[in-house]
């Protein structure tokens, strides 16, 4: 398998923001903080007067955020995601959902590849939570290029977006040409056995369980899903039409991700079996990232797993 450079989601995401401190004086910036963790640090030096540090006070932040926009601003939160959702939920749905104002929450250190910070700090039900409030975009990106391409692009959607990154450094194999399409799913391998679904760092062990998968002569239809809400229907619908079969692989728990928007789509348009690699109704641990993906059944050999149990029911 071709070897690429590893680098963290998160960096993606700050020299995104950098970019568009230059190209957009509308866009400000606001941290918790925790500005070297979101990687802020170089917008917070290019352009102080519209970085705004509130400390440790995330539903404040929320507030000002929404705040801002009023004024024609398109402000960037930056915050783990565990406090830029669950910590600050009501200041969400009242201040940011209801009121539709265009704020860009910003959430790094995502799921359990947080690592050692443990369960407190590795939020499995973000994704849940920001899709059920109505008007929520909800974006999870899967490598260093996508996530720049994603924080650029969010800046010209009017509309209260979730942008879902991580902490660890992953490969980072997506065309940084590539603009990001809000709302579209990537196709990254074609076959006929078995329809994969993919989405945030989950994307990247999937690549190698398929890798692995081929040479045992199973063909692997696998698509990344970069927008969890809206969801780009019209691709899995026709990848589904053609293989029968599912299995859906997520860094969040099984109850309220990608595996259940699927799976809601295929119960009214095509009924169809469907296997989960999700963390299955518990909280993480303190860990090593990799070692944490082993222990909770998200790793590509479990994705492999999934995918041949999947393939019994055919």
């Amino acid at each position: 398998m071709e070897k690429f450079e590893l680098k963290d989601t998160r960096s993606g995401f700050g020299e995104g923001l950098l970019e568009l401190g230059q190209e957009n004086p509308d866009v400000v910036a606001l941290c918790a903080d925790l500005t070297g963790s979101l990687k802020m640090d170089a917008f917070e030096k290019k352009y102080p007067d519209r970085f705004f540090q509130v400390g440790i006070a995330e539903a404040n932040m929320m507030g000002i955020a929404a705040g801002l926009t009023i004024g024609g601003k398109i402000p960037f939160t930056g915050t783990f995601a565990n406090f830029s959702t669950g910590r600050v939920y009501d200041q969400i749905r009242q201040s940011i959902a209801y009121s539709k104002k265009n704020v860009k929450i910003c959430a790094s250190h995502a799921g359990i590849t947080l690592g050692e910070d443990g369960a407190t700090h590795q939020i499995l039900e973000d994704i849940g939570l920001m899709k059920m409030l109505p008007g929520m975009t909800v974006i999870n990106t899967c490598d260093f290029n996508q996530t720049k391409s994603a924080t650029k692009e969010i800046s010209e959607y009017y509309g209260p977006v979730y942008l879902r990154f991580g902490r660890p450094k992953v490969p980072n194999f997506t065309d940084p040409m590539k603009k990001f399409e809000i709302g579209k799913g990537i196709q990254l391998k074609s076959g006929s056995d078995i329809s994969l679904f993919a989405t945030g760092h989950m994307v990247w062990e999937s690549i190698i369980a398929c890798e692995n998968l081929k040479k045992e002569g199973i063909n692997v239809d696998l698509i990344n899903i970069t927008t969890i809400k809206p969801l780009d229907t019209e691709i899995i619908l026709d990848s589904v039409s053609k293989t029968k079969l599912v299995v859906t692989a997520e860094e969040h728990q099984k109850l309220g991700g990608l595996g259940a928007s699927i799976s809601q789509l295929l119960s009214e348009k095509l009924p169809t079996f469907i296997e989960m690699v999700a963390v299955d109704d518990s909280f993480g641990e303190s860990g090593k990232p990799k070692e944490l993906l082993k222990k909770y059944k998200l790793d590509s050999v479990n994705i492999e797993l999934a995918c041949k149990r999947a393939l019994l029911k055919k």
